[in-house]
């Protein structure tokens, strides 16, 4: 299976931008896009897979990664900064954890034993996201910079809310894992952004 395609790298930032709405979705209202959460939760828990697409299930579990990459990068002023600042700090973060092998390993492990939790309550479990949570907790948020979530106070607080949210980062983080190995670096995205707006139009009318 060949990695490094345009397809590829278009499908993992979509993914990247899909766990962005996702966390500020609960950061500011509490709930979410169950199917997308779902596809962004098993994503982490997808352990081997036949293509890229396949880590998420399906194009169409895709779908608002999708809409909001194609909203980001039409015209020249992003259309939602916020989701543009946890995008772009969840693929910094992934690069230092590339460098990181013994967080690599705690990940690896927490990953293994929600993926067996999941096969007796489901992906997206409280006890399933609490888990997640925890494995960001002992290695994200131990790296620089931490992402800064921004929502409601009262929201931010809960215990299920967190956990969700921190759930949805460790997606990203796999996104950019997937990004990263598909040959994705920041001078592409910046160089090859009418390739990706084309890509992306077409993965769009697939669904």
């Amino acid at each position: 299976m060949q990695l490094n395609t345009i397809t590829n790298q278009t499908i993992a930032l979509a993914g990247i931008a899909q766990a962005a709405a996702l966390v500020q979705q609960l950061a500011t209202t509490g709930s979410t896009n169950s199917s997308a959460l779902e596809a962004s939760i098993g994503s982490i828990l997808k352990i081997d897979s036949s293509s890229i697409i396949d880590v998420y299930g399906s194009l169409p579990a895709l779908k608002l990664g999708l809409e909001q990459l194609a909203l980001q990068m039409t015209g020249y002023k992003i259309a939602d900064p916020e989701q543009a600042r946890y995008s772009a700090t969840i693929v910094f973060l992934e690069h230092q954890l590339a460098k990181r092998p013994d967080l690599q390993a705690i990940i690896h492990t927490g990953v293994l034993k929600a993926h067996a939790q999941s096969e007796a309550f489901g992906l997206v479990h409280e006890n399933i996201m609490a888990k997640l949570g925890d494995v960001y907790s002992q290695t994200l948020s131990t790296l620089t910079p931490r992402i800064m979530v921004n929502g409601e106070a009262d929201l931010l607080s809960r215990p299920d809310i967190a956990n969700k949210i921190r759930a949805c980062l460790l997606a990203g983080i796999r996104s950019a894992m997937l990004w990263r190995q598909c040959g994705g670096k920041r001078w592409k995205f910046l160089l090859y952004r009418k390739k990706i707006q084309t890509e992306l139009q077409h993965l769009l009318s697939q669904i």
